[in-house]
């Protein structure tokens, strides 16, 4: 289990995370939600050990973070951060194959071509990587840290992504999350940062809402997706229905649908059905 007991993190006397408490088991997909400044991106930091925390503790697997050496850490957590710099003139293929450092693979060649046929990135493989869409730069990365992580091993290993859809159109969006999913069945426990509240209701097991730093609601996505709650925390009036086909949950954020009794076809498709 990833674990994280009453985090808190200042910058300039300023809370930027305070007093977060929160845990990751194998095989769920936790996904972290919040306004823009609520301190999703420090938390997420902070977690991956890539900032410091003096106030806190994390642990991985039971042990403390600050006690694993960086080789031990990769082998248990792969990260993909919101923005990831490559200043040498790399392939994309050459990018993906920086995650065979820490994975130690028997097959590395076929666990190249599994991950970069799942992700939709074979075909940029000789590219490059600086002469990619933004959206082909993030599939890219999203191949690099699957790589590290991919084959199944005997321990509990964590993924962890910051905004790993920004840059992608709906169909890839989807197709990311489709794969994280997957993970789920290797013993891997995935915390996604998420600014699409629609796609955390499909796809999270788990719901973590931040705001001013401060964890407000943290639990089962269909507890924690209410109208009340995501109002109070996105300062924005908040409607949820539930989809006629798939039984999920639906969030609209449109300021003149105020009435949940209305008919869900009109709510959802507009009022030309």
């Amino acid at each position: 289990m990833l674990s994280a007991s009453e985090i808190h993190f200042c910058v300039k006397q300023r809370p930027i995370v305070d007093q977060a408490s929160l845990s990751l088991e194998a095989g769920e997909i936790l996904a972290v939600l919040g306004p823009n400044g609520a301190g999703k991106s420090t938390l997420f930091k902070i977690l991956t050990g890539d900032v410091p925390c003096k106030r806190g503790e994390i642990g991985y697997n039971g042990c403390p973070l600050h006690q694993l050496k960086s080789k031990q850490l990769a082998q248990i957590r792969a990260v993909m951060p919101q923005h990831s710099e490559v200043n040498f003139p790399f392939t994309a293929k050459e990018v993906i194959e920086l995650g065979l450092i820490a994975c130690r693979s028997s097959q590395p060649q076929k666990l190249l071509r599994d991950v970069m046929e799942l992700t939709q990135t074979t075909s940029l493989q000789n590219q490059q990587f600086q002469h990619l869409s933004g959206g082909e730069r993030q599939r890219v990365q999203l191949a690099r840290v699957l790589v590290q992580i991919w084959e199944k091993k005997p321990f509990t290993r964590y993924l962890l992504l910051d905004e790993p859809t920004s840059a992608l159109d709906i169909a890839q969006q989807h197709t990311v999350l489709q794969i994280l999913q997957q993970l789920k069945d290797r013993n891997i426990g995935v915390l996604v940062i998420l600014h699409d509240l629609n796609l955390a209701a499909q796809y999270a097991d788990r719901v973590l809402l931040l705001k001013n730093g401060m964890i407000e609601a943290c639990g089962p996505t269909t507890d924690v997706l209410t109208e009340k709650t995501l109002s109070k925390v996105f300062d924005h009036p908040v409607t949820v229905m539930i989809h006629p086909i798939t039984g999920r949950k639906i969030i609209s954020t449109d300021h003149f649908y105020r009435n949940p009794s209305q008919n869900i076809n009109k709510a959802y498709y507009g009022n030309s059905i």
